[in-house]
């Protein structure tokens, strides 16, 4: 145990912040300092000034008032010393990330082929029209005037070239933008408690300047270095600088020096701050870093390594000690991502497929045309002519294969996370990690915290046990003994964190606020109740002259402040778990204010009268309590700590209230109603934590469910050596509601079983709650972490995926929402891509087969592709979440992307769309009346008849937009599309354009304009989508057991063990990364660049 280490020596009481005078120490000597280490820098201090009211001195700065808070002063400060932030990498300038975007070979390619467009545009071989002539049967003579127009080709590649690098560069832009803008928030909600003009006040970490005095408590995170001016029981974990995972002892005598990027695992104390940014001890890492550049690449690699630079926190054994990480099972990264890299994977099978098949067929009707049917001899001066065939056959097949791939998918999703993280906001959701979003939706379990995430977290004592008598409401001053009150008022007055306090209302006639740790503010609210005045017993013993302190922690369960009289004897003031702290008492004061002894059979009758009945009114019931060390015995050993914390004197036993707030147990039933289960897992009291959970509706009363204390738990998932077995930590877990009296290595134990088990045929999906620096582990550990935005310690909100700013548990089934929406809007989009998709395949295959020609021209391609991709993505990535996603079960890991239901929404409307296209293809000029498109001479101008087929494929995807909103059979598209006002105005948008192109597009959209008839027609056979669609919802999915349903996600079983080893330094089993592993390269990489599909259609034309 550290000793308190301020004694209040009249040097540090008196030292004044003198602000006119200049500093006596230089940044150089203050760096040189900081790198010192434990002894060495004690040593240090020693020898330069003194002793750390010196270094106090030579900063101008009071040890006890801190600074003044002068603006002058502080300004002069940052100039001398530097300010509180490391300065962020310079992001990309807009033209770098240009420049990247050309950097793509598939860009690259298409530029080279439009400067060859271009090139044979305006370059005419002297026999090239006599020998085209006499070869292939593509088309007729082409007049001089339309050669003219060749170069229309060329410049649209070039075109689309631009647009694509433009939409890639502002979309990464935008990307960038909105990460620098989530970082901003997250560290402008990071404050710290310093000491100014003796007030103690919070102010954002980068306002911290050298000298000033920062208060450190259990789970801060240090923003900055600093010497120890004052220590109770301070244990540091510097794992993230030094790599040592042990908890460093901080003391004034010992170990004075703090270094920022530390955690605060145990304990409190003031330190003098003594380097900030770049000079502190992460500054100087940072810097040799070039400002985090390698560090930002790692973070890219391994997104879950959560802490950034920071080491992994890992889980504690019994004994406390870091349990060494060997054969963890990986922990597995997005789900949907792995679903969406496999369902690549097969349509890039399956579009390798078409286009080779294309390919092949081309090539063998030329053959056979030319040089069987037509009898061509083979000669060498042709050879040109042959390859130029063999290219736009083999470009033929490429966009037949690159027609195949749903390139709006990576947009989709994309504006999907960004859009529901944005949402989320809202909901008081901060989202740290962007794939926590859509794995909520998947979640199956959520272990909860019970104070102030179930509850209100604004306790009071409500009753009380003291002097022999059971209070049910807190009883008046003049009811207890003089003697017994003044020991009551001043055990909760110095045994609480001077951090603690209840402030005035903010808004008048409002509730007074609470400050600190809610149970010790329930106490000090006593005092109040009591008509006593803590904040006089702190004036009189200020923090400094407290003698030693054991500070709260999930072991001991309890705090304790010891005190010196001046007749050289101690008293010590302790205040914990009911339970626990009885145990630890012999004695208990009585009516006259004497003290009595406490038998085992008095503990028993005070547990089973006063403490249980309190418990089960869902009441957290404390003991308060005393001991005196007479002077003659001489000081204690105080490291002893089973000795000091015996033969202690009852004060008192409270019981304080935390209600459940209103909206919890309404939430808690749509989780359960959506197939979610909660558990509470709890420090409190076993009678507490069942009497909450039956309030939220955790328990029913006729429920068989288990509740459980941490000890019980612990005691039946190990066997006879003492090792933890996942056999008997499957018997409990599926039965298991409430688990009481937990420490943190409890909840991570159960968070890893309930994950790693494989019981139930569904791979368990958990979400975990935590706010304390213990819990670290288990939200490392859970597939999604939340951390308490309010009450929440820095480490907890490190090591999370979601921040509640609220801290409230409804704020938790508003992500489940948020998460399905991400699922089903993904979905949506799918099943429209990819009706799109099978229908272009289809007719391009068809059409380059019969005809040697696509029906839909390359630049009709690029807006059907490029504009109504990223428009769709939009539309149908946007729909708001809504609370039917809670009314069915979550889709687990193993669920396809694409259900039977999808898979026949996505044949059916394509077999109307083929029908509707090849009755226009080959029989629409007769009955239009109108010339006939097909055959017609390279260079011909545009027709009406292939300018109704373009029409109709658009306005019947535009249509089918509006069936793509539902993908489990319902019948009404319509219901809620007027509240996604994008959605409408994308449709209407998208309308309206469609109409300028096809009357307006002319030669560069290869359109005609239509008459007002046609375009009826057209409207007719669009509208028909939504009727047809009507139709297909009629048919029962279970008469369909033949339709294939696709995108399965990856199972950790399916991979090989080899490829396990391999990834064993992972932190993170990337899917993605699995199935690039394996050798689709092509095919997950065309998913990366949405405008692929486009180029190539432009790319099929220039030879």
């Amino acid at each position: 145990m550290a000793n308190n280490s301020f004694r209040g020596s009249k040097h540090g009481r008196r030292a004044e912040a003198n602000h006119d005078a200049e500093f006596s120490c230089t940044l150089q000597e203050l760096r040189s300092l900081m790198e010192l280490r434990g002894p060495d820098g004690l040593t240090k201090i020693q020898k330069t000034y003194g002793d750390v009211n010196g270094l106090c001195a030579r900063l101008r700065t009071s040890p006890v008032d801190g600074l003044d808070g002068n603006s002058e002063d502080i300004s002069r400060r940052k100039k001398e010393f530097g300010q509180n932030t490391i300065p962020p990498k310079k992001p990309k300038t807009f033209l770098q990330l240009v420049w990247e975007a050309l950097q793509d070979v598939t860009l690259i390619i298409l530029e080279v082929a439009a400067v060859i467009s271009l090139g044979l545009s305006f370059y005419r071989p002297p026999d090239a029209e006599r020998q085209s002539d006499s070869i292939g049967s593509t088309g007729g003579v082409e007049e001089e005037g339309e050669a003219e127009a060749g170069w229309i080709e060329g410049a649209a590649i070039l075109l689309s070239v631009v647009c694509v690098v433009l939409v890639t560069a502002f979309n990464d832009w935008s990307k960038e933008k909105q990460f620098r803008g989530l970082q901003s928030r997250i560290e402008q909600e990071q404050k710290f408690t310093v000491v100014r003009g003796g007030q103690v006040i919070q102010i954002n970490v980068s306002e911290i300047v050298v000298g000033d005095i920062a208060q450190v408590k259990y789970g801060d995170l240090l923003p900055a270095d600093g010497v120890l001016i004052q220590s109770n029981d301070l244990k540091i974990d510097e794992s993230s600088l030094t790599g040592e995972s042990d908890h460093v002892k901080k003391s004034v005598q010992e170990d004075p020096m703090m270094l920022s990027g530390t955690h605060v695992m145990e304990g409190s104390g003031k330190m003098v701050v003594t380097a900030v940014g770049v000079n502190s001890q992460t500054g100087i890492i940072f810097t040799l870093l070039g400002a985090g550049e390698e560090a930002e690449e790692k973070k890219d690699k391994k997104s879950k390594n959560k802490d950034g630079a920071n080491v992994e926190m890992q889980p504690l054994n019994e004994d406390g000690e870091p349990e060494k990480k060997k054969n963890l099972p990986k922990k597995e990264k997005s789900v949907l991502q792995g679903k969406l890299t496999k369902l690549a994977v097969q349509i890039g099978k399956a579009g390798l497929f078409m286009s080779t098949l294309t390919v092949i067929i081309l090539i063998t009707r030329f053959l056979i045309d030319t040089f069987w049917i037509q009898g061509v001899p083979w000669t060498s001066e042709c050879l040109p002519i042959y390859v130029q065939f063999l290219v736009k056959f083999f470009i033929i097949g490429v966009t037949v294969l690159v027609v195949a791939v749903p390139e709006g998918l990576p947009l989709a999703v994309t504006i999907s996370l960004a859009y529901s993280v944005k949402k989320m906001m809202k909901d008081n959701n901060l989202v740290r990690h962007l794939d926590a979003c859509e794995t909520m939706g998947n979640a199956t379990a959520i272990c909860s915290d019970k104070t102030g995430t179930l509850t209100m977290n604004r306790m009071a004592v409500v009753q009380a046990y003291i002097a022999g008598s059971y209070y049910k409401k807190v009883p008046k001053p003049h009811m207890i003994p003089a003697k017994i009150l003044d020991l009551l008022i001043w055990g909760i007055g110095v045994n609480c964190a001077y951090t603690t306090k209840i402030m005035p209302p903010e808004k008048e006639g409002g509730l007074p606020r609470q400050v600190g740790n809610k149970t010790e503010c329930a106490l000090l609210g006593l005092t109040l109740d009591l008509q006593r005045d803590y904040q006089t017993i702190r004036n009189e013993i200020p923090e400094e002259k407290l003698y030693k302190v054991y500070t709260f922690n999930s072991a001991r369960k309890s705090m304790s402040t010891v005190l010196k009289n001046h007749d050289g004897s101690y008293r010590m003031f302790s205040k914990g778990a009911s339970e626990i702290l009885l145990r630890k008492c012999s004695k208990i004061l009585k009516e006259n204010g004497k003290t009595k002894d406490l038998k085992p059979l008095d503990r028993d009758l005070l547990m089973k009268k006063v403490i249980e009945p309190m418990a089960s009114e869902g009441l957290r019931t404390i003991c308060l309590a005393y001991r005196d060390f007479p002077a003659a015995d001489g000081e204690p050993d105080w490291d002893n700590e089973a000795h000091i914390l015996s033969g202690l004197t009852c004060i008192a036993v409270v019981g304080i209230e935390d209600p459940v707030r209103p909206e919890v147990p309404d939430a808690i039933r749509k989780c359960q109603r959506a197939g979610i289960t909660v558990r509470m897992v709890t420090g409190d009291n076993i009678n507490t934590a069942r009497a909450i959970a039956v309030k939220c509706g955790i328990l029913q009363p006729d429920d068989d469910f288990l509740c459980m204390e941490g000890k019980e738990f612990n005691r039946r998932i190990r066997n006879e050596l003492g090792e933890i077995e996942q056999e008997r930590i499957d018997k409990i877990w599926p039965m298991l509601r409430v688990l009481a009296r937990s420490s943190p290595t409890d909840k991570h134990t159960l968070v890893k079983g309930i994950i790693d088990s494989t019981v139930l045929e569904q791979r368990q999906v958990v979400a975990v709650t935590g706010d304390g620096t213990n819990d670290g582990p288990a939200l490392k550990k859970a597939d999604v972490g939340f951390a308490m935005g309010i009450a929440g310690t820095d480490v907890a909100k490190e090591a999370s995926d979601i921040i509640l700013t609220d801290d409230n548990f409804s704020s938790i089934v508003k992500a489940v929402m948020w998460g399905r929406n991400v699922y089903d809007s993904i979905s949506k989009f799918l099943q429209f891509q990819l009706t799109v998709n099978v229908v272009a395949v289809i007719v391009a295959f068809t059409g380059a087969c019969i005809t040697q020609d696509s029906p839909l021209k390359a630049v009709q391609m690029l807006w059907v592709n490029l504009i109504m991709d990223t428009f769709a993505s939009l539309a149908l990535a946007t729909e708001p979440p809504t609370e039917a996603l809670l009314l069915r079960n979550p889709y687990g890991r193993k669920k396809p992307l694409i259900s039977r239901t999808m898979m026949k929404n996505i044949l059916g409307h394509a077999i109307y769309q083929l029908t509707v296209i090849f009755t226009l293809l080959f029989v629409g000029e007769t009955l239009f009346d109108i010339d006939s498109g097909r055959n017609a001479p390279l260079h011909a101008p545009a027709s009406q008849h292939y300018t109704i087929v373009f029409n109709t494929f658009v306005l019947m995807q535009i249509f089918n937009e509006l069936n793509a909103r539902k993908i489990h059979g319902e019948r009404n598209v319509f219901e809620g599309v007027f509240k996604n006002p994008i959605f409408c105005t994308i449709i209407l948008g998208t309308l309206l354009i469609q109409v300028v192109i096809v009357q307006f597009g002319g030669k560069p959209f290869s359109c005609a304009s239509l008459t007002v008839d046609q375009w009826l027609w057209c409207v007719f056979l669009g509208i028909g989508s939504l009727l047809w669609g009507q139709l297909v919802s009629s048919v029962p999915t279970s008469w369909l057991k033949f339709l294939k349903t696709a995108g399965h996600g990856t199972q950790q079983e399916e991979i090989p063990e080899e490829e396990l080893e391999e990834m064993k330094d992972l932190d993170a089993i990337d899917h993605a990364e699995m199935e690039l592993r394996r050798g689709q390269v092509l095919w997950c990489r065309g998913l990366q660049r949405i405008q692929t599909q486009v180029w190539s259609h432009l790319y099929r034309k220039w030879s």
